[in-house]
């Protein structure tokens, strides 16, 4: 790391199932390019629309558990009967490279990401009630009434972990949540550390000889 090449932060974002992560974290990387999504590995089966690769790296159970075996995950949980995993070189490489990443992920992943990466930024995102949390989930038309209950059953104890994160954003109204996530980013990237690698020049020339 120099003074022109700080190491990019690490942005975990979590949340119960239907709280609407994934299109915040989307409309995030919308306003903010110069932060990467981490694409992660899962063995559930893709949704309609999604593409490997760009949503995720779908893989079977089988070929998770040996990439587990052979420790190229960053952290890697079990989440409603799936898998997922992110990659622990593509994060470092990113981070090197001085790009901020972001990892969408599950509250059991933010606690191991904590452990190994305490300097990580983590947000969670709750949903306005469990009313609107069930109207979201039965909105997508994608899971079965099983998969629904499930997830419900499930977001009690995902939720129990909230204050366990850096932040708690509640997506209420859209538009507001994305601003609430949005200025967590620019303010992590305005703390003291941060500016003084990129402009230590700056501060250099300010505390010069002169009147």
């Amino acid at each position: 790391m120099n003074a022109s090449h700080p190491q990019g932060t690490l942005f975990v974002v979590a949340a119960p199932s239907g709280a609407g992560k994934s299109t915040l974290v989307n409309a995030l990387l919308e306003r903010e390019p110069s932060i990467s999504l981490s694409i992660s590995h899962t063995t559930r089966p893709p949704r309609p629309g999604e593409a490997y690769g760009q949503h995720y790296y779908f893989v079977e159970r089988e070929a998770f558990e040996q990439e587990v075996a052979d420790g190229i995950f960053l952290e890697h949980a079990e989440v409603h009967g799936n898998l997922y995993g992110t990659s622990r070189r593509t994060v470092q490489e990113l981070m090197a490279q001085g790009r901020d990443v972001l990892l969408e992920i599950d509250w059991q992943g933010a606690q191991q990401i904590r452990v190994t990466m305490p300097d990580c930024v983590s947000v969670f995102i709750l949903p306005p009630s469990r009313v609107e949390l069930e109207r979201r989930l039965r909105g997508r038309a994608s899971d079965s009434d099983e998969v629904i209950e499930r997830r419900l059953r499930n977001s009690r104890e995902e939720i129990a972990h909230a204050h366990e994160f850096d932040y708690i954003i509640v997506n209420d109204r859209f538009e507001d949540a994305l601003d609430d996530l949005q200025a967590i980013v620019r303010a992590v990237r305005l703390r003291t550390p941060l500016q003084r690698a990129r402009h230590q020049v700056l501060i250099d020339e300010l505390l010069g000889a002169g009147p």
